[in-house]
């Protein structure tokens, strides 16, 4: 880290990035999108990805807000 950033930044924290509104707003969206679509899935397909109807359904349920950290740029 530069010593520039590592004074910007707040007691070594680490810089984050700012999202503009239409980048978050695509962000949920998406996270809206894919949850829509694992709803649909047939058995086979949940399968594929090692799921159970019932995992697919409570990962569907959760709130838009509550996506995982890898999900997130």
């Amino acid at each position: 880290m530069t010593d520039i950033a590592r004074h910007i930044s707040c007691a070594g924290a680490p810089l984050r990035r700012r999202h503009s509104l239409f980048s978050t707003l695509a962000h949920v969206y998406g996270v809206w999108r894919q949850r829509q679509v694992l709803k649909t899935l047939d058995a086979e397909r949940l399968s594929d990805l090692g799921l159970t109807r019932d995992q697919a359904q409570t990962e569907a349920r959760r709130p838009l807000w509550d996506a995982p950290r890898t999900w997130r740029t």
